[in-house]
């Protein structure tokens, strides 16, 4: 029996029992975090030392040297020949998609002049060197390499370094193919929170690197937290998220497997649905019923539904709105039958999907627009991993002599209006002599 949390908007103490709901702690990270100081500190301290306990205790992988973890070009390009033709066209079509997206989000410097002549712009270079971590306990994911490495590409960051973890040994060969596709530099056999810390802080075998991006679990998300500032980060991702609005036009068997294609991620992620129609509700849980024991993470997907999924009865699709704004989800399908009205009133959804044949699974592997999304309702200030992430903007200013005239007096009054007498005598000093 698959258990699921339903609401209805109209229920008196629905706004309590949605809260509720919404609040759910998806993400452990505070049962990890002492673990994790433990960890990110040894690595700090001992570098490669520890790198190697760590990697023999969690992944249960023995070396003497970090050197032995690291995969070389030659491998990488032989996991690509080794997959099959139907899989390399797979992720070079994914690929083509994701760069040709990316290529339209580089940022551009610019200048502009003021009538005194003064130039001010921005310029904008790449960042140097980024870390890339690519999750690989529960699941391979060669998608999320594409998705990280190809827009920090086309940044034209200099040096992309990659790290993925291989329990027992057991390296997926989809990986480092997808990985000799989009281009990394250097791919290491590590993971977890050593993982992050070795990039944070670089080891005597890894570089350390000016960013780190890419998903993981409760230990690198807490590991990413704890090295921000040393490096820079993406994000703090949580678990997967979708949010189905649907209306009556849509297929109820499509609609339930979109919301296990969420589920199935892991344990914590959530899928909810929300619907003007309780006859089709009921459609929808039906196929989920008869469907969720044809699937092979079937285990993962009845604890993720049960523990965090969700059926909102709404009246109307305004309502349904103003709910999706305030879940903020990361993924957002529209599956209604004027979707390009509805999503116009909404304000808050890392990517969206818009009717019957856009699925959210196009969005993970090949659409185009990055799968690396805000979760846990930071879609409200944030937004998908792009180029710009990539990318950093210098601001240039250039005065001529007459603009600093004037700037001068401006500048000395506000400066001795906050008692920065320096400051104001450092103005003052370009103010044209009588």
């Amino acid at each position: 029996m698959l258990d699921i949390t339903r609401l209805t908007f109209q229920d008196a103490d629905f706004s309590a029992q949605f809260e509720t709901w919404l609040a759910k702690n998806q993400f452990a990270e505070n049962d990890v975090r002492e673990s994790v100081e433990i960890i990110v500190n040894a690595v700090r301290e001992r570098g490669d030392a520890a790198l190697l306990e760590f990697t023999q205790r969690y992944d249960q992988v023995t070396a003497q040297q970090v050197s032995e973890l690291e995969v070389t070009k030659a491998q990488m390009q032989a996991a690509l020949k080794s997959i099959d033709v139907e899989q390399r066209n797979a992720l070079e079509a994914a690929a083509s998609r994701i760069r040709n997206f990316a290529e339209q989000q580089s940022m551009q410097s610019w200048s502009i002049k003021d009538d005194d002549g003064n130039e001010m712009g921005q310029v904008v270079t790449a960042i140097e060197k980024i870390g890339v971590y690519v999750p690989g306990g529960t699941a391979a994911y060669p998608s999320s390499v594409l998705m990280n490495v190809i827009p920090a590409k086309v940044a034209r960051v200099d040096e992309i370094y990659m790290v993925v973890p291989t329990p027992k040994g057991e390296v997926n060969q989809m990986v480092l193919a997808a990985a000799a596709i989009a281009g990394v530099d250097r791919v290491f056999t590590v993971g977890g929170a050593q993982a992050v810390a070795a990039l944070a802080y670089g080891t005597q075998t890894i570089p350390k690197v000016d960013k780190i991006v890419g998903p993981g679990n409760a230990y690198v998300a807490s590991a990413k937290r704890l090295v921000f500032g040393q490096v820079g980060i993406d994000m703090i991702a949580g678990p997967s998220e979708v949010l189905v609005i649907c209306d009556s036009s849509a297929n109820p068997e499509w609609v339930a497997m979109d919301l296990f294609s969420q589920a199935e991620h892991d344990a914590y992620a959530r899928a909810a649905l929300i619907c003007d129609d309780s006859d089709f509700m009921d459609q929808v849980y039906v196929q989920m019923q008869r469907l969720v024991t044809t699937l092979d993470r079937a285990e993962i997907i009845q604890q993720s539904i049960s523990e965090y999924g969700a059926f909102i009865k709404v009246n109307n699709l305004d309502e349904a709105a103003k709910l999706a704004n305030k879940i903020a989800p990361e993924h957002l399908e529209l599956c209604v039958a004027e979707p390009e009205q509805l999503v116009k009133k909404i304000r808050n959804a890392g990517a969206i999907f818009l009717g019957h044949f856009s699925p959210e699974a196009f969005g993970d592997y090949c659409a185009g627009p990055n799968h690396v999304l805000p979760t846990a309702s930071t879609a409200r200030f944030s937004s998908p991993l792009g180029v710009y992430d990539f990318q950093k903007r210098t601001s240039v200013v250039n005065c001529t002599r007459e603009g600093a005239n004037k700037l001068s007096k401006v500048a000395a009054t506000l400066a001795h209006s906050e008692g920065l007498t320096a400051h104001a005598k450092s103005a003052e000093y370009r103010r044209k002599q009588k």
